[in-house]
């Protein structure tokens, strides 16, 4: 019987049943040091799938980084069917400099699809997507809150996706949030070659957070499971469906100052119900925060010292609160207590 191909990413080919990381060439600083894109490929003995994971679009978003650093280590990697390309870091000029942007201070996910000819980002872009994206069935794109902002695991889909509806549904992340398509993002570049992608989002930028690293790796590991490209041996199902929500809304500060915060992400909330509050310096004003309408906070502001119309809180609606408090807590409490992939790190 033939045997299965090599996997050709760049100039590198990599055997069946074999990993290997490949250096793709991006761009020379002007001092002359030369900076790449790295990915690396496991490529099965047997066909299955193309995936890929990728982290770090913006480069001050690490969270992603550790969650594939602890999927490259996870056992059930050894007898994978398909092909999983890793990318823990696209854009190592911000990552480098713990900065979202580009060197030219472009953001790099409203730079897709690029251009080989272009500017760094859309140099960048054109890479990603002829060499990654092109190559695979489904992407899972990993993302984090903007600094001072801290996001409650969710999956970000398009409104118009059934598949990827079902797939949220496999990842088991607490919140599947729907989100339209943005003009220049990965998501809307890969839809337009017929690409799916998962977009997780979870955490802060430049921290580190447990709960989000957990629920982004057991996801990927649930999704992979159900494609039939790893064994299900330790990857646990979800206990409860996660909570949907069609619309979200930013509730903004109402004054400049201090920002007080009652209610943690994650958490629902009750129409009327006070989540936080703003207090001048000198405490002789104090304008309250309700919550507008029923919902779950998705995410949230985590820096105390804010402006008049700074947003504060991200709540996603939710047809009931009753209903979605027992899926939310259940969800949570199983990544608590799932295993971290991980056993000789001491956190």
């Amino acid at each position: 019987m033939k045997g299965r191909q090599h996997f050709t990413i760049g100039h590198a080919r990599v055997a069946p049943g074999s990993r290997l990381t490949v250096d793709l060439p991006v761009s020379v600083l002007s001092d002359h040091t030369p900076v790449t894109m790295s990915a690396h490929v496991v490529h099965g003995r047997q066909d299955g799938p193309t995936v890929f994971v990728s982290g770090g679009v913006h480069g001050d978003e690490v969270i992603g980084v550790e969650i594939i650093r602890r999927l490259l280590r996870a056992p059930n990697l050894t007898t994978l069917k398909g092909t999983l390309i890793a990318v823990p870091i696209v854009n190592a000029f911000g990552f480098i400099n713990h900065s979202r942007y580009l060197p030219d201070r472009r953001d790099l996910n409203r730079a897709f699809p690029g251009s080989e000819h272009g500017s760094l980002a859309s140099r960048l872009a054109h890479l990603f997507m002829a060499e990654v994206v092109a190559r695979s069935d489904l992407g899972i794109d990993l993302h984090s809150a903007a600094v001072h902002r801290t996001n409650y695991p969710q999956i970000r889909i398009s409104p118009d996706n059934p598949k990827t509806r079902e797939l949220a549904g496999v990842f088991g992340a607490p919140i599947v949030m729907q989100s339209p398509l943005r003009d220049g993002s990965l998501r809307g570049a890969a839809k337009e070659i017929g690409k799916d992608i998962l977009l997780f989002e979870a955490g802060e930028g430049l921290r580190f957070d447990e709960l989000s690293i957990r629920a982004g790796l057991a996801g990927i590991l649930r999704v992979l499971r159900h494609m039939g490209m790893v064994p299900a041996k330790g990857i646990s199902k979800p206990k409860s469906q996660p909570q949907f929500c069609a619309s979200s809304k930013w509730l903004r500060a109402p004054m400049g100052g201090l920002l007080r915060v009652y209610r943690n992400d994650g958490e629902l909330v009750r129409q009327g119900e006070l989540m936080g509050s703003v207090s001048d310096p000198f405490g002789e004003q104090d304008e309250e925060i309700l919550a507008p309408f029923d919902g779950l906070i998705v995410g949230r502001a985590v820096m105390p010292v804010v402006n008049e119309g700074d947003a504060v809180f991200h709540l996603g609606r939710v047809p009931s609160v009753t209903k979605a408090e027992d899926s939310v807590e259940d969800i949570s409490a199983q990544l608590e207590d799932d295993p971290m992939f991980d056993e000789d790190e001491i956190l």
